[in-house]
Formats: structure tokens, sequence, C-alpha cells
């Protein structure tokens, strides 16, 4: 009977804690899911843009007149002109799809005083300058890009590390190397996980936001690395694109670029240096007769500083380029120069300037008094702008700032 009832006692008290078990099993069954949910990604995106223009005022102009320089934005601007100005508006949107998968969208603005980017009545004509499809981790520490991107060129590298892209383009930039284009990029790095060391390559139609109008591909690459704790930069790139392969006539263009900056939030200095040879490009008159189509090769070199002043109120920036022909005209041979694609003068030396002062009164917005200065040297034939010197001086008052980010 004490054994009956032991037992009896025993499933009781096993019954009971069952009872009082059942409710948190079930709590943690249902919970289970619940945190399941929370972790489970959701896709989520940013919409954000960037301005940047001035109040400028023209001191004075080249005096040989015609636009020696090329694509820079002030070249045709007549003396004491003085300009309120945006020179760039951007509205972009950046959708993470999946974990694997991401978007982005970019609609931009730009003044483009070389002819670019404005309407025939002068205003703004927003274009679609960015609209891909990233597809993360394609294989172990490597994306791949479809669609209007970024090229390799300078967006990447020496451009975000300059940092002042609202006051002049980079010295490839102004040369007009594509800094967009649409096709297929492979962006990467050696080692997986270690962001230092990495690649981008990229296949493109070489025609930026333009519709492709020749069979005709653009190619691009470039190897980066990083010492120091990311302190030191080191940045080598080369691009190539056929403009004109007919019989007899190879017409085409390669650069290759290097970049060093040592970069600190307290101090930045960079050096940029590029060679560019446009094969074919010249169509040179003889003072003999006739005519030579001739090879027009560049070099140019950027040095920049960049630094704080006071905490991160006010800080300073400076740069010099020098834009040489590398002097493959020979003076004495030809009459006339005629280049076919003009924004790579090989006639006219050119040394770039500029220098202020950057004060942030908050985070993403910069007024920034600066100068900007381009003076131009005849080198090539005697009759194309003679011997005269001249130079482009403008003082500005620029603006930028920075929303959604």
């Amino acid at each position: 009977m004490v054994k009956s009832t032991t037992s009896v006692t025993k499933i009781a008290l096993l019954s009971l804690v069952l009872a009082c078990a059942a409710p948190c099993v079930k709590t943690q069954a249902q919970s289970a899911p619940d945190t399941m949910s929370q972790n489970k990604f959701k896709p989520h995106g940013q919409l954000w843009g960037y301005a940047f223009g001035d109040y400028a005022y023209k001191d004075h102009a080249d005096t040989v007149g015609g636009g020696r320089g090329g694509a820079n934005q002030y070249t045709k601007v007549p003396q004491s002109q003085s300009m309120f100005q945006f020179r760039r508006i951007y509205l972009g949107y950046n959708y993470d799809i999946s974990e694997k998968f991401a978007a982005e969208f970019l609609l931009a603005a730009e003044d483009n005083f070389g002819g670019g980017d404005l309407l025939a009545n002068g205003k703004f004509a927003p274009y679609v300058k960015l609209a891909n499809l990233r597809w993360k981790n394609i294989f172990p520490g490597a994306d791949l890009v479809a669609g209007q991107v970024s090229t390799p060129a300078f967006p990447m590298m020496s451009e975000s590390i300059w940092a002042y892209r609202s006051i002049e383009r980079t010295v490839a930039d102004i040369r007009r190397t594509p800094s967009f284009d649409l096709g297929l990029t492979l962006q990467g790095r050696f080692i997986p996980k270690n962001d230092n060391f990495g690649y981008n390559i990229m296949v493109g139609n070489g025609s930026s936001a333009r519709p492709e109008t020749d069979k005709f591909k653009a190619f691009y690459g470039d190897v980066y690395a990083k010492f120091l704790k990311k302190k030191i930069v080191v940045d080598v790139y080369a691009d190539y694109q056929r403009l004109n392969w007919s019989p007899g006539f190879h017409h085409a263009r390669n650069m290759i670029k290097g970049f060093v900056a040592y970069t600190t939030p307290k101090l930045t200095v960079g050096v940029e240096a590029f060679y560019n040879q446009i094969t074919a490009d010249d169509i040179d008159t003889k003072v003999a007769g006739g005519k030579d189509t001739v090879s027009n090769k560049s070099m140019a070199a950027s040095v920049f500083v960049r630094g704080r002043i006071y905490k991160d109120k006010l800080g300073f920036f400076a740069r010099y380029d020098n834009f040489a022909p590398s002097g493959n005209i020979d003076n004495t041979k030809y009459n006339t120069d005629i280049p076919l694609t003009s924004q790579y003068d090989p006639n006219t030396k050119e040394q770039f300037i500029t220098a202020g002062i950057d004060y942030t009164p908050i985070k993403n917005v910069h007024i920034m008094p600066n100068i900007w200065y381009n003076s131009y040297t005849n080198v090539g034939p005697h009759n194309y702008g003679a011997a005269n010197n001249g130079y482009d001086m403008v003082y500005r008052v620029t603006l930028y700032y920075v929303y959604g980010k």
C-alpha cells in the first residue's frame, strides 16, 4: 500500500512538472519564429544627394581666345563676368534588394560649360548618370556590377581622396577620361576579407550616358594597395578604346595613370600623374604641302594637399596641375594641327592652381572661398595662336551641401 501510494505520488509530481513546463515550451516555440523574423533581411533603401555652386567673378580671361582650355569650366567665360551658378545637383537612390543584390540610381544636372549637359535654352538637363545592379560576393571577395556605373579611372580612388570635386575635377577628369560608363564591372579583393589590396576591371561602351554608336568597346582596369593602416594609398590604372579602326586608319586612345597619397583625418597629400596617347588623332598640314596623320601624346601631373586648421570647422586645400604635350609636334614641319578629339588639346601647355578655405558650420555644409587659375602656353604650329601666352583667373565663394547621408 505504501509502495502504491509512492507510485501515485511520483506520477502526480511528474504530471505537475509537465503541466508547468508546457506553457514555457509553448512560449519558446512561439517566440522562436519571432526571433528569426527579427533577424531576417528586410529590403531597404536610401534617398540621398548633394549640390554645389558658387558666386564667381572672372577677373582675367585668356587673351588668345578660342577656348584654349578645352573642357575647363571657365574657358569661354568673358572677363569681368560675375555669376551665381549651380555646377552640379545630384539626386540618388540606393536600394538593397536582398543580402546578395543591390541597386543604384543617380540623376545628375551639371553645367558642363564646354557644351555638354545643357538644354538648347541653356537650362540644366537632368540625365541618368548611374543605374546598375550589384551582385554581391558573386565569388569570394568580388562583386559583379551590371549597368551604368562609375569607372575605375578616378571616382573610386583619387577623386574621393582629393575630396574637393566641388572645387575642380581631377586632372584626368579635366581631360575627359570617362568617369562612368555602361557595361560590366568586376570589383574585387585579392584577399576576400581584406580590403587593403584590390582591383576593378570593366568593359563598357565608352560613351558614358550616350547610346552606343560604334562596334568598339572601352576597357578599364586598376589595382590598388593600402599600407600603414590605410594611411598610404597606391593605385595604378590603365584604359584602352578603339575610336576608328578602318583599313589604313587606326584611331585609338589609351591612358596609363598612377596615384599615391598619404591620408589622415588631419592632413592629406596626394600625387596623380598620367601618360595619354591618342593614335592617329592629329591631322597636320605640312609646310611643304600635303598632310600627315600624327599621334597625340600628352602627360600631366597633379599635386594636392588638404587638411584641418581648427577641429571639424575650418580646413584648407591647395592643388597644382601641370599638363603638357610630349613635344611630338614639329613646328618647323607643320603649319596647322587639327585634333580629331578636341578635349585633348595637343598644342597648349597648361598650369592649373586652386587654393581655398573650407568653413564647415555644421556637418555636410561647406562654404569655401577659393581662387581658380589656369594658364596657357602655345607649343603647337606658329599660326595656331602664334606664340601668345594667356591665363584665366576666377575668384569664387563655393557652397557645397549634402543631404540624405
